[in-house]
């Protein structure tokens, strides 16, 4: 599988995981793990059952985080149930308070999370990571029949028609985050809806039909590729992805949290060709009290059953330890760090 590519260098943040873990990239790449192991013995099993706040349904957050929990249960012998979310800053709002113990989040929301800043200007959530694991990327999805071809070309330009109605994602989702800040960074102006990403999908498929004209023009989403949901529509209404290019590389010179420049590869969607947008990367952030056993099984069976993940989801690809511990400023659980540790990373 073709992956996505990022088109401009990750800049320099100074001190790295890495060099407060001790180990060098060369005993890192030296890491042989095996595709499916249950790892060392003496680690024991968690001592009850542990819930993973995941994402929308057919997100790849819900897709990814299922099949990790099966995978967790099965090798623990004790259940790690996910739960649908409307994304990351829910699942951080859920992971703080300790209504759940585990949780995706993209950088950018993890950051202003840990920071107090943006949607947590009302104080800083407490928690930690257990790794980085793939990046998200920007989505901007127009039916084929629309006359949009940038990111611009959704401000109205009828002055006696009303602005284009344009999904946002959920209010507590990381998509919502990164939509308000390429459309403020663009000077585009829509009228926003807040739609889980079925209720997106939906709307724009049945107003390109004509069955609502209620519905929505373009939809923003932030996620693994292929997102099913929208891959799908390639079989109804067909669909394009704008170019976001000129956004996204001011919104990464400008902004930290992790943004970089990519593009989406043709073959994902069956594009006529690649698509310049944003990449985000994403967190598996845990409560403050996640017990040492949850963390360490968790992230043992992260790397030591990648293959089996792939098999659900090519997303799992991406998994790399090496890469995993860049998830600075949120600290490391301090299992995950004792398994970095001792995997030589």
């Amino acid at each position: 599988m073709d992956r996505p590519r990022l088109l401009t260098p990750a800049r320099p943040t100074g001190m790295t995981r890495r060099s407060v873990l001790g180990l060098g990239a060369a005993a890192a790449s030296a890491l042989m793990l095996p595709g499916c192991s249950r790892g060392r013995a003496d680690e024991p099993a968690p001592a009850g059952p542990a819930t993973f706040a995941t994402g929308n349904a057919g997100g790849v957050y819900a897709v990814f985080g299922s099949a990790l929990s099966g995978l967790v249960s099965e090798v623990t012998g004790m259940e790690l149930k996910p739960v649908l979310t409307n994304g990351s800053i829910d699942n951080l709002m859920r992971v703080a308070s300790g209504k759940a113990d585990l949780g995706f989040a993209t950088s950018d929301t993890a950051l202003a999370a840990y920071e107090g800043s943006g949607q947590f200007d009302t104080g800083r959530l407490k928690f930690s990571a257990l790794a980085r694991v793939y990046d998200n990327y920007v989505h901007v999805v127009v039916p084929m029949a629309s006359n949009a071809s940038k990111l611009e070309d959704l401000n109205q330009k009828d002055p006696k028609k009303p602005p284009l109605v344009v999904s946002v994602g959920p209010t507590t989702s990381g998509t919502r985050v990164v939509a308000d800040l390429i459309l403020a960074a663009a000077g585009v102006t829509v009228t926003k809806k807040y739609l889980t990403l079925e209720d997106a999908v939906k709307q724009l498929e049945d107003k390109a039909n004509g069955k609502n004209p209620k519905g929505i023009d373009a939809l923003i989403w932030s996620g693994g590729v292929p997102t099913d949901p929208i891959k799908e529509l390639q079989k109804s209404i067909g669909f394009r992805l704008l170019d976001i290019g000129p956004v996204a590389e001011k919104i990464a010179l400008t902004r930290f949290g992790g943004y970089v420049v990519s593009s989406i590869p043709p073959s994902q969607y069956g594009l006529a060709s690649s698509v310049a947008t944003l990449a985000i990367p994403n967190y598996l952030v845990t409560k403050p009290t996640l017990s040492d056993s949850w963390a360490w099984w968790t992230v043992n069976t992260l790397f030591r059953r990648q293959n089996d993940l792939v098999k659900n989801h090519p997303e799992a690809g991406a998994l790399d330890p090496r890469s995993a511990i860049a998830t600075m400023p949120v600290p490391l659980h301090a299992a995950a760090e004792r398994w970095y540790r001792n995997n030589h990373i």
